[in-house]
C-alpha cells in the first residue's frame, strides 16, 4: 500500500475558475485569470507552482474505481463507440421532476426528459444541453429523439458539455433567456480579454434595451455580428460561451427578436405649420363642395 496528503481548498465561486489554469492561479493565490498556453498544465511549467499538473473534474474521477475493478474494455462497452461510459445529467427548468440523472451516454433526451424527468413533449419549446454556455436548440422530436453523446449532439448543433440540462416550455421568451445568461458572463468574464470583456458588456447593454421595448431591427442583426466577433479569440473559451447564447437564440428563435424590436417609421411627421396649412385647405374645398350642392 502506498499513503499520500489530501488537501482541501474552497474557492471563492468565480466561474473562470472553472478554466483549468484559472484554476490553478487561484489555488496559487493569485488573480483567477486564464494564462497562455504553452505550457501547458500538464507540461512543466505550465502546472501548479510550475510543476506537471493533471486537472481533472470530480466526475472523471469518481469513474476511476469502476474502471480500475472492471476494466476499460468493460466500461467502453458502455454508451456509444465514440462516448463511453455513463453521464450525470443535471436537469432543471420547467420540468414536473428536476435533479441529477445517471444515463449511459447514448440515451436521448426524450428518455431523460419525458421517461425520468416527467415533461410533456407537446409542452417543450427549447433545450439548453449545457447550460447557459452551450448553444439552444429547438425542441422538436428530432432533438428529443437525438443520443445524448458528444457526437450525435454536434449533428444538432450543441455540445453536451457538462450536460447540465435546462429545459424551457412554451411560455419562455427566448430574447428573455438570452438577456439573463449574457448578464451572467457579463458579470463572470475576469476582463482580462478585450473580446469578452466589451463584448459581453455591449452584448448586455443592447438586449437590456430590446427587452424594454426600445430596440431597433437592426439591434439584432448588431449583437449577432457583435457575438461571432467574440468567438475563438480568447484566451479560454468563456468568450466562446459568452457569444453562444447570443448565436444560437437569434439562429433558432429569430421570431421571439422580432417580436421586441420596433418598427421603424416609413415617413416622418409633417411639421405643425405644413399641417395647419393643409388642413386650411381641406376646410375650403370641402366648403366650396357645399356651394356647389
Amino acid at each position: 500500500g502506498w499513503s499520500c496528503n489530501l488537501y482541501t481548498h474552497l474557492g471563492a465561486g468565480a466561474y473562470i475558475c472553472g478554466e483549468e489554469s484559472a484554476l490553478l492561479n487561484s489555488l496559487e493565490g493569485v488573480l483567477g485569470q486564464p494564462r497562455v498556453r504553452p505550457p501547458f498544465p500538464a507540461q512543466k511549467g505550465g502546472g501548479l507552482y510550475k510543476e506537471a499538473t493533471v486537472v481533472n473534474n470530480v466526475e472523471t474521477l469518481a469513474n476511476v474505481p469502476w474502471i480500475m475493478v472492471n476494466g476499460a474494455a468493460e466500461y467502453k462497452k458502455i454508451g456509444t463507440e465514440q462516448s463511453s461510459g455513463t453521464k450525470i445529467f443535471c436537469v432543471s427548468g420547467h420540468v414536473p421532476k428536476p435533479g441529477n440523472y445517471e444515463l449511459p451516454l447514448g440515451a436521448t433526451f426524450r428518455e431523460l426528459l419525458v421517461d425520468h424527468a416527467g415533461c410533456d413533449p407537446d409542452n417543450l419549446k427549447a433545450i439548453l444541453p449545457s447550460g447557459g454556455s452551450g448553444p439552444i436548440v429547438p425542441a422538436t422530436a428530432e432533438v428529443l429523439d437525438t443520443k445524448l453523446s458528444y457526437e450525435d449532439m454536434a449533428k444538432i448543433g450543441t455540445i453536451l458539455g457538462s450536460a447540465s440540462v435546462i429545459v424551457m416550455d412554451n411560455s419562455v421568451d427566448i430574447t428573455w433567456v438570452a438577456s439573463k445568461v449574457i448578464k451572467f458572463f457579463t458579470h463572470e468574464s475576469c476582463g482580462k480579454c478585450t473580446p469578452c470583456r466589451e463584448g459581453t458588456y455591449w452584448l448586455d447593454k443592447v438586449l437590456d434595451r430590446i427587452m424594454a421595448g426600445e430596440g431597433k431591427p437592426e439591434d439584432i442583426q448588431l449583437i449577432d455580428n457583435v457575438a461571432k466577433n467574440m468567438a475563438g479569440v480568447t484566451l479560454c473559451a468563456l468568450g466562446d460561451f459568452a457569444a453562444n447564447p447570443v448565436i444560437h437564440t437569434i439562429k433558432n428563435f429569430r421570431a421571439d427578436f422580432d417580436a421586441h424590436v420596433l418598427p421603424k417609421e416609413v415617413e416622418e411627421k409633417k411639421p405643425a405649420a405644413k399641417a395647419g396649412a393643409g388642413a386650411a385647405r381641406g376646410r375650403a374645398a370641402r366648403t366650396q363642395a357645399t356651394a356647389g350642392d
